[in-house]
């Protein structure tokens, strides 16, 4: 096997320690200047002559004849028939020339005659050798400050580390495809047994070069969408690329991953920093929400001051609703209780105050549904990440601006939407003044009627929606029946009877043990004000005994026994 041009000695030193080049020097032509590559041709010419119809010349001494030698007729046909002719040795001798123009710069590394397709190894450390040895010579280009030939070179890095991956793909497709067809010509269970573990493994295989390659081309087309959206300056490019951009972020976390790596958080930043991009911010935005998913999202956000932008957004009146809305969208997804990395936003503290009043004012003038769940959501999600969110919404009498939006169809029409007002209520339930404004706004029927949440089309999302706003409602009456004048009212509107219904009847509550619970609890809070409100058959059975009795005992009912 031809070895690729280069230095030997210094080959085995390189990355990756493929010292295996070091220790066999196999025989090649090369040339350090005009002269030795004349001598070395001038050495084919001779070795022709040994040809039919040329003359011997083996002892012709090379000096002083050397002239005389060039002018006789066997050279004259060799230099005819070189013409029709391809030299293997010759072709070596110009490969190994530089054609850079710096004088430094060595040849670059080629992969042309290598091993045939029955000597796969041979081929694997070939493309090793080159590739350890372009990242030695870029480790030299560095030390030398030439940058010009460290970014050229690092190209041609890539190009063969991509070619290696692909090399590789498509020989463990062969390999799968051959010891599948071995398996066909086999009868022996014993041996189809121990084939199978070999299939399994080339399959495990192929599926990791499989997900390298995968990976590399999508990184190759993220790559290129940011760079076209960071030095775009033309509203109309940005848009559709921002639109591609945003269509990879739905196809699942890996995705979203290698945007957020490739800098695709801090193109989208930038455009919701020009003014001239404003029509844009929206589904810039609305990119972003969907990127900070993953971790490397939401660091990237907090290293390029999001957090600052998406407030400064929401607080300036002038951008349109649907701007507000998709920043808020944003601060829904970065302060997620769902997701651990997002409890570490120290920068969100800083902007909090602003944040949550611009999303008050958002709920209470929001002129859809949509808009109101991605503001409520937000704010729901902010009574997670730190418990002083809970006392600025007292301060800014966000539950009356909560309350009075359940009545409005126009902006809480949706199980969903309802979740979020129920998470803020039973989230600030635990503040003793919040006890006063529950009354004051009639929140107490409103619980009473989360109670009562029941889906529409009975899809398994809308399912588990109304379990929550179940579940929360309970909680919430629980919390809140600490203070003698909720329990009252409680009382009055008959939530002990629904709060029975709901432990006793599997239907009532899609048969989840999480309402079950919260039921159980909020109906001993009530019995402990009002005892004469319960029958003995329930009071002996929901609220004397133990708490996981009273769960196993309802949890096992059937419907009949109501």
């Amino acid at each position: 096997m031809r070895r690729p041009p280069g230095n030997g000695e210094t080959a085995s030193k390189g990355i990756g320690g493929w010292g295996l080049w070091g220790r066999h020097e196999p025989r090649r032509l090369g040339c350090a200047g005009p002269d030795r590559c004349g001598q070395a041709l001038l050495q084919i010419g001779i070795n022709m002559m040994a040809l039919p119809g040329g003359r011997h010349l083996d002892s012709i001494p090379m000096s002083g004849q050397r002239l005389h030698l060039m002018q006789v007729d066997s050279v004259q046909r060799w230099m005819e028939d070189l013409k029709l002719m391809t030299e293997c040795e010759c072709m070596c001798v110009l490969q190994a020339k530089p054609i850079s123009l710096e004088e430094d710069a060595q040849g670059d590394l080629i992969l042309a005659g290598g091993p045939g397709p029955g000597d796969p190894l041979q081929l694997l450390l070939k493309r090793g050798w080159v590739i350890s040895t372009e990242l030695r010579r870029i480790g030299q280009k560095l030390a030398q400050d030439r940058w010009a030939r460290v970014h050229s070179m690092s190209v041609r890095l890539t190009c063969h580390a991509r070619s290696m991956i692909e090399k590789l793909l498509m020989e463990k497709c062969s390999e799968l495809s051959a010891v599948t067809e071995r398996c066909l010509q086999v009868e022996n269970e014993h041996v189809l047994k121990s084939m199978k573990a070999c299939v399994s493994e080339t399959l495990s295989t192929l599926g990791q070069h499989f997900g390298q390659l995968l990976e590399l081309a999508l990184t190759r087309e993220v790559q290129a969408l940011v760079r076209k959206i960071d030095a775009s300056d033309n509203i109309y490019t940005t848009e559709s690329t921002t639109g591609n951009l945003f269509s990879l972020t739905q196809e699942g976390a890996p995705l979203c991953r290698i945007i957020a790596k490739e800098g695709g958080v801090v193109a989208l930043f930038k455009v919701c920093r020009q003014d001239s991009f404003r029509c844009l911010y929206p589904q810039a935005l609305r990119t972003l929400a969907s990127i900070c998913c993953v971790e490397e999202g939401v660091h990237q956000l907090e290293k390029v001051d999001g957090v600052l932008c998406l407030a400064d957004i929401l607080t300036d009146d002038s951008h349109s609703e649907a701007t507000r809305a998709e920043a808020a969208a944003v601060v829904a997804q970065v302060t997620s209780p769902h997701l651990p990395f997002t409890q570490h936003l120290s920068s969100f503290l800083e902007s909090m105050e602003e944040i949550v009043t611009a999303l008050v004012k958002l709920c209470q003038e929001a002129s859809s549904g949509e808009v109101f769940l991605l503001a409520s959501a937000a704010l729901a999600n902010i009574t997670f990440f730190d418990t002083m969110a809970c006392e600025m919404l007292l301060q800014l009498n966000a539950i009356r601006v909560l309350l009075e939006a359940c009545s409005d169809k126009q902006r809480v029409d949706t199980p969903y939407t309802r979740d979020q007002i129920v998470t803020i209520l039973a989230n600030m339930s635990v503040l003793e003044q919040c006890a006063s404004d529950i009354i004051q706004e009639n929140g107490v029927q409103l619980i009473l009627g989360m109670l009562s949440e029941k889906p529409r089309s009975g899809t398994p999302a809308e399912v588990a929606a109304c379990e929550r706003v179940q579940q929360k409602a309970a909680v919430t009456l629980a919390r809140l029946s600490r203070d003698p004048d909720v329990a009252r009212e409680a009382v009055r509107l008959s939530c002990m009877s629904r709060l029975i219904e709901l432990c006793r009847s599997p239907s009532e509550r899609n048969s989840s043990d999480a309402v079950l619970v919260a039921c159980l609890a909020a109906l001993r809070r009530l019995a402990g004000v009002c005892p004469e409100g319960l029958q003995d058959s329930d009071f002996q059975q929901l609220v004397q005994p133990r708490l996981v009795d009273s769960f196993l005992l309802c949890s096992n009912m059937e419907e009949s026994f109501v």
